[in-house]
């Protein structure tokens, strides 16, 4: 007997991706790059090809000091900046000098990858509460043995919406008068399309916060190139952190950077970009407008990806028919700190920056097609 007609199966391997967190890889300045490594290894000392500083290139530190300052309203000098192979890397070298330990606050929806690194150095991670202002930074004065607190004031991750002005101040209050350190990570600083971008928390108190930024966003994550900037006191502890030259980045992408930024490229780029993805955002929102018009988006004032609200247990369901229309996106459960006690939030963290440019429109059908209808009964999320 023949068995009964099957439905159909969903797609072996994502058609669209639609992950947050990775820029348009056919739109890296591939000519404008290597212009740019051409001049800097015609330009570049011999001593650039011997043993380095474990601070990283001065000609990109120096650059990276101007345009700091001058875009993010960063304050710094060439020496307090250390260069390094993007936040992840960034983190484990702050984990090995006992910066963060025992405790450090975090806000209670962000990557899970950071919270892994930090639990994999011995430190415990405490949920910060959100609203819409971003993170309740009046709490930090309440959590016992806290000493750190990463934010991210910008652009909150994955939620989106800048952290408010007040609360700004008190996440620095509470590291003047505890001693401790805020951990700024601006990591899509670039990216603001409906108003001039908010400046670094850093340029509040240089001593009290320690700024993180790389290309991961702007340009590509595969030049693993990134910075921090530290407050003065930490800066030797950390060099001794960093070790031997094996955990350095590489000179020649160092220098690249530092002539793409002073001849304009990286200015042009990212103006470029800001433009693609703003118009890349308004699709989105027209198409769920006119689609799903019951489906509420927020995060969309800056950044790389959206949320869109689901209602309450239609997460789960939704993430299964994405798979179907053959997409790979996030549902914002998986962001959720496990020891958050806010209520659980159902909804998707779309990355539209992702796509390639003519598979855009594709992507988003797939995604209107995938999203519940009005009205959706609820779907018991389980334990």
């Amino acid at each position: 007997a023949t068995g009964g007609r099957r439905g159909p199966r969903p797609a072996p391997h994502p058609v669209h991706n639609l992950l947050q967190g990775q820029p348009d890889a056919v739109s890296f300045p591939r000519t404008a790059w290597l212009a740019s490594a051409r001049r800097a290894l015609t330009a570049a000392p011999h001593e650039a090809f011997g043993p380095g500083d474990p601070r990283g290139r001065p000609e990109l530190r120096r650059t990276l000091a101007d345009y700091l300052a001058r875009v993010r309203g960063v304050r710094t000098d060439p020496e307090r900046i250390v260069v390094c192979a993007g936040f992840a890397h960034a983190v484990r070298l702050l984990s090995g000098t006992r910066l963060l330990r025992p405790r450090m606050a975090v806000e209670s929806y962000g990557l899970d990858f950071h919270r892994s690194l930090l639990r994999s150095a011995g430190i415990r991670t405490v949920p910060l509460p959100l609203d819409a202002d971003g993170a309740l930074t009046d709490a930090l004065a309440d959590l016992d043995g806290v000493r750190a607190a990463l934010l991210t004031p910008a652009h909150q991750f994955p939620t989106g919406g800048p952290l408010h002005p007040e609360r700004r101040a008190a996440a620095v209050a509470w590291a003047r008068e505890s001693g401790g350190l805020v951990l700024e990570d601006d990591y899509d600083g670039e990216f603001r399309y409906d108003r001039t971008p908010v400046g670094a928390v850093q340029g509040l108190d240089p001593d009290r916060v320690l700024y993180l930024g790389s290309v991961s966003k702007s340009l590509s994550p595969a030049l693993r190139l990134g910075w921090m900037v530290l407050p003065d006191h930490l800066v030797d502890g950390l060099l001794a952190a960093k070790g031997e030259r094996e955990g350095w980045t590489g000179v020649l992408d160092q220098l690249t950077l530092a002539d793409f930024i002073e001849s304009g490229g990286y200015d042009r780029h990212v103006r470029r970009m800001r433009q693609q993805y703003r118009r890349r955002r308004d699709q989105l929102v027209a198409a769920l407008a006119e689609r799903a018009p019951h489906i509420r988006v927020s995060g969309i004032a800056a950044g790389l990806h959206a949320v869109l609200e689901l209602p309450p247990g239609t997460e789960r369901a939704a993430l299964r028919a994405a798979a179907w229309q053959g997409l790979a996106l996030d549902g914002l459960g998986g962001y959720r700190h496990p020891d958050a006690t806010t209520p659980h939030r159902d909804g998707l963290v779309v990355g539209y920056a992702t796509p390639p440019e003519h598979s855009f429109a594709g992507a988003l059908d797939a995604l209107c097609r995938a999203l519940p209808p009005e009205q959706t009964a609820p779907e018991a999320e389980g334990p």
